[in-house]
C-alpha cells in the first residue's frame, strides 16, 4: 500500500481559472474569415471555449476536409500573431493566448487550497504547449503542481484523453486509495470526469449555458469564486 495517498483537485483552465474569451473568439474569428464561411452567431462562438477546436469546428458543421487549416489558422493567431487588444493594456494588441485575465479571487482559493494539502492539477483541452506558457504569463504555474493539456497531434484531445494522460504522469492509482475531483464551468468537463467514475464540480462564473452544468452530471455547481476551497475541501472530507 502507498504511504501517502494522492488527493488530486484537476482544474480546467479557460473559463474556470481565466477569462480567456476575447482572446479565444477573436482566434476563432480568423478561422471563418479566413476560409471564408459564414461566421458562427456570438453564441455559437463563445461554445468554442472548452471543448477542442475541432470538435467546436464539426459541431458548427465545418467540412471535415477544412478541419486541419482550420486549427493551424486559429494556432497562428492564438500563439504568434496580434489578434485582439490586451484586456490589461488598451491599445496593445497581442496574440489570443494574452488575450486573458484571471478571474479574481483565483490565486488566493489556489493558495488556500495547496495550503490544505491538495496536488492542484491543471487539465486542460488546450494544447499543453499552449497552456503551460500561458500559465506562466499570468502566474498560475507556480500556485499548481502540474499543467496537463491536449497533444499537438491530436492523439490526446479530449477531456478525459487528458485526464488519463495526468493520471499516468502522477502514477494515479485509485485501487491503492488515490482520490481526484474535477473542477471545470463546461459540459466537457463534467462529461470527462464521468468517463472516468469521478465527480465534477461545476463553476457558475465561467462560460456554460443554463442548466448545462447539472445536465451533464455535476454533483453540485458553485457561483462564486471565493467558494471554491471550501466547496473542494467539503467534498473531500465527506
Amino acid at each position: 500500500m502507498k504511504s501517502t495517498k494522492q488527493r488530486v483537485v484537476l482544474l480546467d483552465l479557460d473559463g474556470t481559472l481565466t477569462a480567456s474569451d476575447p482572446g479565444i473568439i477573436a482566434s476563432v474569428r480568423k478561422i471563418f474569415e479566413e476560409l471564408n464561411l459564414p461566421m458562427p452567431s456570438e453564441a455559437a462562438l463563445r461554445r468554442f471555449i472548452g471543448p477542442s477546436i475541432a470538435q467546436s469546428l464539426r459541431v458548427n458543421h465545418v467540412d471535415e476536409s477544412l478541419i486541419p487549416r482550420g486549427i493551424e489558422i486559429y494556432r497562428h493567431y492564438y500563439n504568434d500573431v496580434d489578434a485582439c487588444e490586451d484586456p490589461q493594456r488598451p491599445g496593445h494588441m497581442v496574440p489570443g493566448r494574452l488575450c486573458c485575465t484571471v478571474f479574481d479571487g483565483i490565486p488566493q482559493q489556489l493558495k488556500q487550497l495547496k495550503s490544505l494539502g491538495y496536488r492542484l492539477s491543471i487539465a486542460s483541452c488546450k494544447p499543453e504547449y499552449q497552456a503551460v506558457p500561458v500559465c506562466e504569463h499570468f502566474g498560475i504555474a507556480s500556485l499548481v503542481d502540474d499543467i496537463f493539456g491536449a497533444s499537438a497531434d491530436g492523439s490526446r484531445l479530449e477531456k478525459d484523453q487528458v485526464i488519463r494522460y495526468g493520471f499516468e504522469q502522477l502514477g494515479f492509482d485509485a485501487q491503492q486509495g488515490d482520490q481526484a475531483l474535477m473542477v471545470g464551468d463546461r459540459w466537457t468537463d463534467a462529461d470527462g470526469a464521468k468517463a472516468l467514475g469521478l465527480d465534477c464540480l461545476g463553476c457558475g462564473w465561467g462560460y456554460a449555458e443554463g442548466g448545462e452544468l447539472t445536465e451533464h452530471g455535476c454533483y453540485r455547481v458553485i457561483t462564486e469564486v471565493d467558494q471554491l476551497a471550501e466547496a473542494v475541501d467539503s467534498y473531500f472530507k465527506n
